[in-house]
């Protein structure tokens, strides 16, 4: 009995085995790969994250590393959290600059959804700081904003000049007391006037102008006066470019035309009126008649004339940069003033002035 089952099971040993000798058809078909799992990621800074190569660069789910998410709302750059603004529909990095207004940027802590104006003084386009969130031609200093042409409070010589510099002040050359054409009382000037005679505005100058009526014993008096025009204590220099259309001569301490260094209201004392400068058809001179020096004066151009004062009071006339009187002893008052002085009769005149300036040190 057991021998049957030997031989039985020999045969089928022996039938297998011509069996897989015949069998030429190779071995059956293998599962295909899980294209879901990559076997590996290429590429600088790509990992595989969660079954997908992601670059960790800058997939906010996995910056700087797997698993390292973002906080919502952030972006990822460089393998970095960087808060983010949503602006018009599109991301923006948080200090990202408005390219359409340099003084607004993304300030995610103060608005993710609208720009955010940036601080007062910062610098924005060549020459301009940001006022009010707008770019402007101004100057931040000492923490304060300043509007172009403004003097530095503590010193007039000092003004803002943002095309020189936006953070500091700048030198000029003179202080401006009186711009012709522009409204007189609104730059500090008063008026000592007496009828008849006018004051006038042109491009670039105001007329002053007075006349004597027929017969009359007084005449017109038209004279601006500027007080605090100087310290009077320090040296000084005071240029009036102008032009006298006519004048009369003038009689001893009054002119119809004349340049105080010094005046006192209402008509100006008797050192103020000796000190004066007059101005007559063609010579200049001290009113007090102690000097004198032949000039064109109404030849129908503008002239400057300057009047300097040191440290010693000695006090010096120039034209257009000639000097053409002296004096010593010259006390001024920090007021100054312009114009016909004085309403003697037929002592008048018609002047045209440019500007008046404060020269600086």
């Amino acid at each position: 009995m057991l021998s049957i089952r030997a031989a039985a099971l020999s045969c089928l040993v022996v039938l297998g085995f011509i069996a897989a000798c015949d069998d030429k058809s190779g071995p059956g078909p293998t599962d295909p790969p899980d294209a879901s799992v990559p076997e590996t990621c290429t590429g600088a800074g790509v990992e595989l994250c969660d079954g997908s190569c992601v670059s960790t660069g800058s997939d906010p789910k996995h910056c700087g590393g797997c698993g390292k998410a973002c906080a919502a709302g952030d972006g990822c750059e460089g393998s970095v959290c960087v808060a983010l603004c949503q602006i018009d529909g599109k991301p923006v990095s948080e200090g990202t600059v408005n390219t359409a207004n340099a003084c607004e940027q993304c300030t995610p802590a103060v608005s993710s959804a609208e720009w955010t104006q940036r601080a007062d003084g910062t610098p924005c386009d060549s020459g301009q700081i940001c006022s009010a969130g707008m770019c402007a031609p101004q100057c931040f200093i000492d923490g304060v904003v300043h509007a172009e042409g403004t003097p530095n409070p503590a010193n007039a010589c000092e003004t803002c000049v943002p095309a020189v510099s936006t953070a500091q002040w700048t030198a000029r050359a003179s202080i401006p007391l009186l711009t012709g054409g522009d409204d007189i009382a609104a730059q500090g000037w008063m008026t000592v006037s007496q009828a008849p005679n006018t004051l006038t505005y042109g491009e670039g100058y105001v007329r002053l102008a007075t006349s004597t009526n027929s017969s009359s014993r007084t005449s017109g008096q038209l004279l601006i006066t500027r007080a605090n025009a100087f310290d009077a204590t320090k040296p000084f220099t005071l240029r009036a470019t102008l032009q006298v259309e006519s004048a009369n001569n003038h009689n001893s301490l009054d002119s119809g035309a004349a340049i105080l260094g010094s005046f006192t209201p209402p008509f100006g004392q008797s050192l103020d009126r000796s000190q004066m400068i007059y101005l007559d058809n063609a010579a200049i001179g001290w009113a007090d008649d102690t000097q004198s020096e032949a000039f064109p004066v109404t030849d129908g151009a503008y002239h400057v004339y300057e009047l300097s004062v040191d440290a010693a009071k000695v006090a010096t006339v120039s034209i257009d940069g000639v000097a053409k009187l002296t004096r010593n002893n010259f006390t001024p008052n920090g007021t100054i003033a312009l114009g016909d002085q004085t309403n003697d009769p037929n002592v008048d005149g018609v002047i045209r002035i440019k500007s008046v300036e404060l020269l600086c040190p």
